[in-house]
């Protein structure tokens, strides 16, 4: 595919720009921190994939229980 993004980008007035991956992680992390303060932690909800490893499901379930402070995350572990 020749149309594969290879850096970050983030919207700015209605247009996506190229950025750095510290500036897109910190713009992402702001996002969190906006709906858990104006909402409170049970408003984010995380959905983690059954396909991936043990350990990158622990890693998410204790990102969200503790640094977000939501029990709200699940997988589709069960199919």
């Amino acid at each position: 595919m020749t149309e594969r993004l290879t850096v970050p980008r983030i919207k700015e007035n209605g247009k996506l720009r190229e950025c750095t991956w510290e500036e897109a992680l910190n713009k992402a992390a702001e996002g969190f921190k906006s709906v858990v303060n104006s909402h409170g932690s049970n408003a984010f909800g995380m959905f983690s994939c059954s396909k991936t490893t043990n350990e990158v499901n622990y890693a998410a379930q204790k990102f969200a229980r503790k640094v977000i402070g939501s029990n709200n995350i699940d997988s589709c572990n069960r199919t």
